[in-house]
């Protein structure tokens, strides 16, 4: 263990963002320098909070199971390449759950139980971003290669997952992605204010010099067909994601101004990267409303910002949750309450319990406002609250309410694989689809989920395509077998 006191002797302690009126002006990071570099001077400290619990329910609210109090007592004595190891022991990317995950460690810390709990995101950032700084991060190489080959069919990060294990048990693996660049939704999903681009590409160049093969701007499903997939590798893992976005069909949806959070982010990013679209969507001096009260929302609330909103408003169906932990989502759950994120520190409302009935044009065909009216959760069913009806302008109104599922056409039609009742790809324990020799990590077998889950399941994955290839395989399988995939 840590420090025999530290948690009752120390308190919480996170590390600081920029300034609002400084960081909205940019698209760098909202840390100083990195969020690791951020934590550094009191990371000591903070790591030796983690006490001698006895039975770390943090690896409970860990997926992929991350060995959280050994790299707390490493980092207190000081041993980093040692924290590094046992970091990477069990997490491909801590860089990127360093940054992205909403840390369901922390709500099963034991400390958390009658006090503030451990600090273990901000303490995995800053080993991970301080070993890349001090060049501990290498390419792991493998010592034979079975004959073996492999696609992994998108580039987020359950498919990155499967890849690089894939890659270190000495087979080829191909990743294909459609978009311009590798990355999937890491790429031209997540802000720059969130995660630097320059966070994936290190990674990817690691994975590179493993072996790992990328092709970048390949349809599969149009510029080679499921069949050919088939025919040139000896296993297929589908790591597509779950892309159909959830809409709203309400009067008005037809107008222009109204769109899809992940056609508004996507061009963003690039805009950001200096590749700005010529027709892309800005929300510069306009009412922006924002449909969804998700991170995803929160993204487009951040971005909208920095591109110079006239105002934001986030709009969510459900209730205000509250600042502590109910009663019926005890520890160690993950407990629905208000977070705030760092878009929602710089601007914007945040409006709760109300839900869209319609959209309003102006002349030209373009949104101008849109009716909202308060509702009540009653029998099972959102009911609304007469009298309670109003009317807000909006220039322009981004949907970020969810995603229902992977895409049919194409691809999967292709392959034959089956389906769910929720229309996810349907899987065994194993990881396997209906179709032999195709395989299926991330949300588009599990649901949209999170992405430490992504990167659980493309580790899990690759364990059953090595078994499926070797008929028995040495990698580690956060997800066992008999625990079935649900949404989170």
């Amino acid at each position: 263990m840590a420090d025999p006191r530290g948690f009752m002797t120390t308190p919480r302690q996170v590390a600081e963002r920029r300034p609002v009126a400084e960081r909205v002006e940019d698209w760098k990071e909202v840390y100083p320098g990195t969020p690791g570099a951020a934590v550094l001077p009191i990371i000591a400290k903070q790591a030796g909070r983690c006490m001698d619990c006895g039975i770390p329910f943090c690896h409970q609210g860990c997926p992929l199971g991350n060995l959280i109090p050994e790299w707390n007592d490493l980092i207190w004595r000081d041993d980093w390449r040692g924290a590094t190891e046992r970091l990477h022991a069990t997490n491909n990317f801590p860089e990127f759950t360093g940054r992205l995950c909403p840390a369901p460690c922390e709500t099963s810390c034991v400390v958390g139980i009658n006090r503030d709990p451990v600090t273990i995101k901000n303490i995995e950032v800053a080993i991970i971003d301080r070993a890349w700084n001090d060049r501990r991060v290498t390419a792991v190489v493998p010592e034979w290669h079975t004959g073996k080959t492999v696609a992994v069919i998108g580039s987020g990060p359950a498919g990155l997952a499967a890849a690089q294990q894939l890659t270190r048990a000495g087979h080829t693996v191909v990743v294909y992605e459609r978009a311009d660049a590798i990355g999937g939704l890491l790429r031209y999903g997540i802000p720059e204010f969130k995660m630097e681009k320059q966070v994936l590409d290190q990674r990817l160049r690691q994975m590179r010099l493993e072996g790992t093969v990328f092709k970048a701007g390949v349809n599969v499903g149009v510029e080679i067909t499921g069949e050919e997939l088939q025919d040139r590798f000896d296993a297929v893992v589908l790591a597509i994601g779950s892309t159909i976005a959830r809409d709203l069909p309400v009067p008005g949806r037809e107008l222009g101004g109204i769109h899809q959070a992940m056609e508004f982010l996507p061009q963003a990013n690039r805009a950001a990267l200096g590749n700005a679209p010529s027709d892309q969507i800005l929300a510069t001096d306009k009412d922006v409303v924002i449909i969804g009260g998700g991170d995803t929302g929160a993204d487009c609330l951040g971005t909208s910002i920095r591109q110079g909103a006239a105002s934001v408003t986030q709009l969510e169906i459900l209730p205000t949750p509250p600042t502590q932990r109910p009663a019926n989502q005890p520890w160690p759950t993950y407990p629905m309450i208000f977070r705030v994120s760092s878009a929602h520190e710089e601007d914007g409302d945040r409006v709760y319990s109300v839900s869209t009935t319609r959209f309003n044009g102006d002349a030209e065909g373009r949104v101008a406002s849109l009716d909202l009216t308060e509702v009540e959760f009653k029998a099972g069913r959102f009911e609304p609250v007469p009298g309670s009806e109003r009317q807000l302008p909006a220039q322009l109104v981004l949907l970020a309410m969810g995603f229902v599922g992977p895409e049919k056409a194409g691809l999967v039609e292709q392959l034959g694989v089956d389906l769910d009742p929720r229309g996810n790809i349907v899987r065994d324990d194993n990881f396997a689809t209906t179709v032999p020799g195709v395989f299926v990590a991330g949300d588009a077998g599990r649901g949209q989920s999170l992405i430490v889950w992504a990167i659980a399941e493309g580790r899990s994955c690759a364990n059953g395509v090595d078994a499926f290839l070797q008929g028995s395989s040495r990698l580690p399988r956060p997800i066992a077998p008999t625990e079935r995939p649900l949404v989170v």
